[in-house]
């Protein structure tokens, strides 16, 4: 068992296949420099939410995205889930911080469902998370449930992340789950991919 921020990184960096990262080393996830470069705001802008919506983050770790999100929720929510409860510890205390408590947090594996009911949300955002899960398939199938029709399934994707996911492999992902793929901004750096959940199965 991982016991420092180092111990955590190397076991992340020797385990095969799908593994969460770290909450040992979350803060490398969230401090001023990241943020400063990384603008959180401008990537959240880009989910387009008019502050009435009800948004499930998956994969917060910290809550390098959260505060932002919560933010933009004049009067909507925000619901974070995350396998790891130590991230979520953490992300509740970035929000709390920043004056949010109207929040929603569930610990749990996305690739074994998620615990709301059908037509819930309005829109999901994973930032670099998606790579991390074991069965991807299942977890965009269960995001299908819970999202509304017309909700909007998002991705973040960025360089140097070991687990990134290609615009390619996003939509041959959700496509089939009866998304429709919306636009894909970017670079070589990184991606941000919206799509929506079709009117009917």
């Amino acid at each position: 068992m991982p016991t420092t921020w180092v111990d955590a990184l190397l076991h992340k960096a020797r385990e095969k296949g799908a593994s969460p990262y770290p909450h040992q080393a979350a803060f490398f996830l969230n401090n001023p420099v990241r943020r400063a470069l990384s603008k959180p705001g401008r990537i959240v802008d880009g989910i387009g939410l008019t502050g009435t919506e009800r948004v499930l983050e998956v994969g917060p770790g910290p809550g390098f995205y959260s505060v932002e999100i919560a933010r933009r929720l004049t009067y909507g929510r925000l619901d974070l889930f995350d396998l790891q409860p130590e991230m979520l510890q953490k992300a509740r205390r970035q929000l709390e911080q920043a004056g949010f408590h109207d929040v929603g947090f569930t610990a749990g594996q996305a690739a074994e469902g998620f615990p709301f009911p059908d037509n819930t949300f309005d829109a999901a955002f994973l930032a670099a998370v998606i790579g991390e899960v074991p069965d991807q398939r299942a977890c965009v199938r269960s995001l299908g449930r819970i999202l509304k029709p017309g909700g909007q399934l998002v991705f973040a994707e960025a360089f140097p992340d070991p687990d990134r996911i290609s615009v390619a492999q996003l939509r041959d992902l959700a496509e089939p789950e009866n998304f429709e793929f919306v636009d894909a901004t970017g670079n070589r750096w990184r991606d941000f991919v919206r799509f929506r959940k079709a009117a009917s199965n």
